[in-house]
């Protein structure tokens, strides 16, 4: 693959926010960027073998409404490449075990609880222990949110970061887990990457609408104990740009919006650790 990093930008099927995914990438220092069609890997004219970062963006993946990230799943377990009959998911998990990196922002972030990726425990990525379901506010959420970083998380994309500011929109963000046993073992592993904080103390807060949609823990990120497969549920490439801030005629803010240290930060990673 040489010395690009590479990453690879899954769109279709109702998802609107490939481009500002796509952009991101290269903000953060990404070579070859390329946005493909899921309908494009079941043909076989993409490869997840070929890239080094994966982006499952959010949108409206399935109009929301066949359950969150559910159908995509599926497609993604389920379908074969023609002509090879290998699934989608066996490239994707030869992708992980291959080291590589990725993340899913909102729908993406559904797709990857749907699906077993997160959390991971023991390398296990098939089995859906976790979830996303309908906020407590049982209405889309669409605001800016005050997010703290657990600075003792493995996640590889937050290295450095203390606190953020990402918008979310969501009808079905909040973190559920399959029984409290399985909620200890993300916390005490430090797999809670984000929390969503209250503005004035910067810490977390189930307070509504701080925490938006009434997750445990006041919950907005998990990764795998890598801290290379890493969901959120906040939209980072929203703010790639200090114009995409709301307030940012009043604020004195760096050019660069706080969304693009994410992206940086993996593609680093991916540059020190698989080039």
């Amino acid at each position: 693959m040489g010395k690009k990093v590479k990453a690879i930008v899954i769109t279709g099927y109702g998802t609107n926010c490939e481009m500002e995914m796509a952009h991101a990438c290269k903000l953060g220092g990404a070579e070859q960027v390329d946005i493909v069609h899921m309908s494009e890997l079941l043909h076989g004219e993409y490869s997840f073998d070929d890239y080094h970062l994966l982006n499952l963006p959010g949108g409206f993946l399935d109009g929301d409404d066949l359950g969150a990230g559910q159908a995509g799943a599926h497609r993604i377990k389920y379908a074969t490449v023609k002509g090879t009959g290998e699934k989608i998911h066996d490239q994707l998990l030869r992708f992980i075990n291959d080291g590589k990196l990725v993340i899913g922002v909102c729908n993406g972030f559904q797709l990857m609880v749907k699906m077993g990726l997160l959390p991971g425990f023991a390398g296990n990525f098939n089995n859906r222990i976790v979830s996303l379901t309908y906020n407590d506010s049982s209405r889309f959420e669409d605001r800016w949110t005050n997010l703290l970083v657990n600075e003792n998380s493995p996640c590889v994309f937050t290295r450095n970061l203390q606190n953020l500011y990402y918008p979310v929109r969501h009808g079905e963000g909040k973190f559920v887990t399959k029984d409290e046993a399985t909620l200890k073992n993300i916390q005490d592993n430090n797999l809670v990457v984000l929390r969503y904080a209250h503005p004035q103390s910067l810490e977390p807060t189930m307070e509504h609408p701080y925490n938006p949609n009434g997750s445990p823990d006041a919950i907005a990120a998990i990764c795998d104990p890598t801290g290379r497969l890493f969901g959120l549920m906040p939209h980072p490439e929203a703010f790639l740009h200090r114009t995409n801030h709301p307030r940012w005629t009043r604020e004195d803010l760096p050019d660069e919006g706080q969304g693009v240290a994410l992206f940086r930060n993996g593609i680093e990673f991916i540059r020190d650790n698989l080039l």
